[in-house]
């Protein structure tokens, strides 16, 4: 597929999503899921390979059949190769979902509604809601934001850019695997090892575009400032670089303890400035979306030179 088909097809999904957003019924990550859990049930072993076999198992026919299907549409027709390769990153991108999921938490915040914003922040993370204050509420939203502003905009788009619709099914597979399999306890310790690491490994370059966005868009030397110093010790090699670059654009502290299973967990502190609130919230919203817009102007500049200029 051309530049020029790859980009309408990239606003192509990127319109789609902003019109419909995530499919309301049958989505197909849903469906991956149930998949995965089958797979689980018949492979699961206390071992690295059964992790590979597993991961293997998901993701490689899901990503072959793509590619595949993509090779055979671009030898019938662009626009049937485009529009395929449009429908397969709408399904791989979550740009409104972010906003529809962190929204209903400022909106209750800013109504004093500490009941119902833990409702709602609840279904985006998985940190015991109920021992949450306003603040820790808030920041546990605008953390959801700004790190699934890379696992489900940018690192999609980045894996579309360089290998197509199979690179954003991959990625986003991938990424599902690491959510459900990546987690250090002694069930997943081994079988989740491989889903944890391919994930680290595909999201080592869109992470750090990401971070980098947010710098620009942001307040950049605070940002720069706290992905160097910061990031590092956080547990997650590419959620650190987002998060806290984030947080640094943003003007605004996150990270320290956090409830999980009754226990609260220390972790390390997030950006610096102001305490978070239903604000916070809607600026790391408005964040990724300016951040597309900059993704899409920077993607045009080498289409429209190799479409129109390279031959002059």
């Amino acid at each position: 597929m051309s530049a020029l088909w790859a980009y309408a097809a990239l606003l192509a999904a990127l319109l789609l999503d902003r019109l419909l957003g995530e499919p309301r019924h049958a989505h197909p990550l849903v469906g991956f899921g149930r998949l995965a859990q089958a797979i689980e049930r018949a492979c699961y072993g206390d071992r690295r390979l059964r992790g590979v076999l597993a991961w293997s198992l998901a993701v490689l026919p899901a990503t072959a059949l793509t590619a595949a299907l993509q090779l055979a549409l671009a030898r019938w027709s662009p626009w049937a190769a485009a529009a395929f390769a449009a429908v397969v990153l709408y399904a791989c991108v979550g740009l409104r979902s972010l906003g529809e999921h962190a929204a209903p938490v400022a909106r209750a915040l800013r109504a004093n509604d500490l009941g119902a914003a833990r409702a709602a922040v609840g279904r985006i993370v998985s940190r015991d809601v109920q021992a949450l204050d306003a603040e820790r509420v808030a920041a546990a939203a605008t953390e959801s934001v700004l790190e699934n502003g890379n696992d489900a905009v940018f690192g999609a788009l980045f894996w579309f850019a360089l290998l197509g619709p199979a690179g954003a099914v991959l990625y986003r597979l991938a990424n599902t695997l690491d959510a459900m399999w990546g987690y250090r306890t002694p069930r997943y310790e081994r079988y989740g090892w491989a889903a944890a690491r391919i994930d680290d490994a595909l999201n080592y370059l869109p992470a750090r575009l990401t971070a980098l966005t947010y710098a620009v868009l942001g307040h950049a030397a605070g940002a720069l400032r706290c992905w160097r110093a910061q990031a590092p010790a956080w547990d997650s090699p590419n959620a650190g670089p987002v998060m806290a670059a984030g947080a640094g654009a943003l003007r605004v502290r996150l990270g320290g303890a956090a409830p999980y299973h009754g226990v609260w967990e220390q972790r390390p502190l997030l950006g610096e400035g102001a305490a978070p609130d239903a604000g916070a919230i809607e600026r790391a919203q408005a964040l990724v979306s300016r951040g597309v817009l900059l993704w899409l102007a920077l993607w045009a500049l080498p289409v429209a030179w190799f479409c129109f200029g390279a031959g002059h």
